[in-house]
């Protein structure tokens, strides 16, 4: 039913191709335009290519290739949309509906920018969100650079979220099955990008997703396990990850202390690198009481343990903005902000100062971690995000922790 064309394999370029086969009658211009899909192999994406092929556009399949973890070690199967699986699961939806479906290799620049951001951050004492930086810098600008090769007016994904035009803004909303809404992971996504974006998954819930899958004749696709690992540590491992990509790492931080609030050693831990805001177990040392990690301080290799009432502030710093709704945000801003993907949010007051933004809280909020997005929200719609710069107590300034932690 169809046949295979091999290109050569390199950065960014195509290298396998599936087209089906139809008569040069059934070839017709589409009403509704000419639209690239992001098929990972998936039962969101696989359900989009097809919604948007019955609603009449000209789908074009394409997959990515991110990562080879075979490359890399790890004690886990390559799995999730890289794996050799999804790929020929996304290249079946695109025979069996006769549109043609693409293969490109971007593990390089990939590997070049977020794998690396990946460690670069571990060693300074953050925790990043690869996710949010794949979405903002790879694949979304590796979709455009593809659609204006192949002449696509659209891009298209699976993610669940809502995206409207409003005032000459592009603005995501949540998605309606609030289980499954990922508007957080998209606060970076450019509004030149957006405007050539269509998320048709927004506006359905999770198990409708499912029963259409089942019902389009995608049985197994529809009970196929999800993956919510990062791709290039699907072993869920990242310190072992970070240890393979730096053989010598550690030996070189091994030994470091664990102190107190008050600076006191109170234990040794394995490394820096090793640890994120927060964490309670793997802390290898008994301390008579749960002590969590509540700062990283690179320089010294030390990591300031305190108990689970420590780790809560009511402000913090956020730069590297994105904003969507507004072109600035409108002094004393009310928002909802969360600080990682499942908080559920705090009520918030923003104030931007420059390429800054400072939030404060009207509760406190535990485990804000340097590194990790903040998102706001104003209702259901987004108004950007950004990176969590540091964070802070307003109402215990004479503390040094919580100096250190503003100046930071």
């Amino acid at each position: 039913m169809n046949d295979n064309y091999p290109f050569a394999a390199g950065r960014g370029i195509i290298f396998y191709r599936a087209v089906a086969l139809f008569s040069p009658a059934e070839v017709t211009m589409s009403k509704k335009g000419k639209v690239l899909v992001a098929m990972s192999g998936g039962i969101d994406s696989t359900v989009t290519a097809v919604m948007l092929h019955e609603q009449g556009y000209e789908v074009v399949g394409i997959t990515m290739k991110t990562w080879d973890y075979a490359t890399a070690g790890g004690s886990k199967k390559e799995t999730g949309c890289c794996s050799l699986d999804s790929i020929n699961d996304a290249r079946q939806v695109a025979v069996d509906l006769g549109f043609s479906h693409f293969i490109i290799d971007i593990r390089e620049e990939f590997g070049d920018f977020v794998i690396n951001d990946f460690v670069n951050e571990y060693l300074a004492g953050r925790t990043p969100n690869p996710c949010v930086l794949c979405n903002t810098h790879i694949k979304w600008e590796a979709l455009l650079k593809r659609a204006d090769m192949m002449d696509c007016e659209f891009i298209a994904t699976g993610h669940y979220a809502q995206l409207r035009n409003e005032n000459n803004r592009y603005v995501i909303s949540k998605g309606l099955d609030e289980n499954k809404d990922q508007s957080y992971v998209l606060w970076g996504v450019s509004q030149q990008c957006l405007s050539r974006t269509i998320f048709p998954m927004g506006k359905y819930r999770k198990p409708h997703i499912k029963q259409m899958a089942r019902d389009m004749g995608y049985v197994e696709l529809a009970n196929k396990n999800e993956s919510y690992e990062i791709c290039f540590v699907p072993d869920n491992d990242y310190r072992g990850f970070l240890k393979r990509k730096h053989p010598d790492l550690e030996q070189k931080v091994d030994g470091g202390n664990f102190v107190d609030l008050t600076g006191n050693v109170i234990g040794k831990h394995h490394g820096y690198p090793f640890y994120t805001i927060g964490q309670r177990k793997g802390l290898g040392t008994a301390f008579g009481k749960p002590m969590f990690v509540v700062q990283i301080i690179p320089d010294t290799n030390t990591v300031v343990l305190g108990e689970e009432k420590d780790l809560e502030r009511n402000g913090m710093w956020v730069g590297k903005l994105n904003l969507q709704k507004y072109e600035t945000i409108p002094p004393a801003t009310k928002a909802i902000t969360k600080v990682r993907y499942k908080h559920d949010g705090e009520s918030s007051l923003l104030t931007q100062t420059g390429e800054r933004i400072k939030v404060e809280f009207m509760a406190p909020v535990s485990a804000i971690a340097p590194g990790q997005s903040a998102v706001f929200y104003e209702g259901d719609d987004m108004l950007g995000g950004g990176i969590i710069f540091s964070n802070f107590n307003i109402a215990s300034k004479n503390n040094a922790l919580d100096r250190e932690l503003q100046q930071a």
